[in-house]
């Protein structure tokens, strides 16, 4: 690590290396699609949902309320905690879009709190972050790398996810959340020899071909000028970023996995046609509640689809047209989960709101 003498240098490199550490030690969230096996639908079906949901939330436009929202759920996690309230302070009052890459790679709440969302797949943290996703998206966009590059990324693993990765040479997998690398090898290799290796906890280096030529819809960039550390060599690749896992070998010392990977395009996969047909059922026309409650619904999260109708249902002015069909929309819900009382009541509503409309056309007939 490097060797510092001024203060101000060294808490830089002390907060460096500890997000470093951090992202090390974090568990990595993955969807991998295989081309065989009993557990291809299911496994499958994760992969292409978790694409076009972030796909559908990125579309989505954000609100003031759900900024408020954020913040306060924030506020809440971390009551206790001062210096990530001053944090959260600053950012209520200081956030501008093209500062997204430089709140990401801070050592803070923001980061903590996306990243743990986007790693356990808390759809309501992520639907409440997508504005500043989207920042990033476009901040990525913007300064997409140039040139074919390879990054590297130190990872502790267990055991089991090892052996999954092991049986999935030459398949594709897909990754959660922004999957932060470096251009540096031995940067990334010292922090994995720095880490304790506990039971069944292997340490793996992922080792990344990347060419922009294939990018389409996921970037990926040199965000160094735009971070905290501006030293760093940090690569950072879009959520939802499709790789092809090649092998997965002892290094030559024995001391490491390396996972050696390339990234692919959008369309590489044998997934490409399922994913362009759902993203023309679901995204083709304007993105709205009404979408991402149905997108949920289809992945068989009926509480979370409820959820965004009901959401959207009180953000309607009461004249709206889509009234009619979000109370149908939650009778079905309410009907497929075998709630027929509950579903009754919705269509009900339905059908009043039909009525009064029909009897406030014949009004204005008359007039």
């Amino acid at each position: 690590k490097a060797v510092v003498n001024k203060l101000d240098d060294l808490i830089t490199r002390i907060k460096a290396d500890h997000r470093i550490q951090k992202i090390v030690e974090e568990p990595l969230s993955i969807n991998i699609f295989t081309t065989g096996g009993s557990s291809t639908t299911g496994v499958n079906g994760q992969f292409v949902f978790s694409q076009i949901l972030i796909d559908c939330l990125l579309r989505l436009k954000p609100t003031k309320a759900d900024k408020k929202e954020l913040i306060d759920r924030c506020k809440q996690l971390y009551q206790d905690n001062q210096y990530e309230l001053s944090k959260i302070h600053d950012f209520r009052q200081e956030y501008l879009p093209e500062k997204a890459l430089w709140w990401y790679t801070r050592q803070s709440f923001f980061y903590k709190t996306l990243n743990a969302a986007l790693r356990k797949q808390n759809i309501h943290f992520i639907f409440l972050f997508r504005g500043f996703i989207s920042d990033i998206h476009r901040q990525l966009k913007a300064n997409q790398a140039d040139d074919t590059l390879r990054a590297y990324r130190g990872q502790m693993i267990s055991s089991d996810e090892l052996e999954t990765l092991r049986q999935s040479c030459d398949q594709f997998i897909s990754i959660n959340s922004f999957f932060s690398t470096s251009t540096d090898k031995k940067q990334a290799l010292s922090f994995l020899n720095s880490c304790n290796v506990g039971d069944n906890v292997e340490p793996i280096l992922f080792e990344i071909d990347a060419n922009p030529a294939l990018v389409t819809s996921k970037p990926f960039a040199d965000v160094s000028p735009y971070s905290e550390f501006t030293d760093e060599s940090e690569v950072l690749f879009m959520i939802g970023s499709i790789f092809r896992l090649k092998t997965v070998k002892r290094s030559s010392d024995g001391q490491v996995w390396v996972v050696r990977m390339t990234l692919c395009s959008d369309d590489e996969h044998d997934l490409k046609q399922v994913i362009i047909d759902m993203k023309d059922h679901f995204l083709s026309r304007e993105i709205n509640l009404q979408t991402l409650a149905k997108l949920l619904w289809e992945m068989g999260k009926p509480d979370l689809a409820e959820k965004y109708f009901i959401r959207l249902l009180e953000q309607l002015p009461l004249q709206d047209p889509l009234l009619g069909d979000l109370y149908h929309d939650l009778g079905r819900l309410a009907s497929h989960v075998g709630n027929l009382d509950k579903s009754m009541e919705w269509h009900k509503k339905a059908s009043a709101l039909k009525k009064q409309n029909q009897s406030s056309t014949t009004v204005g007939k008359f007039i």
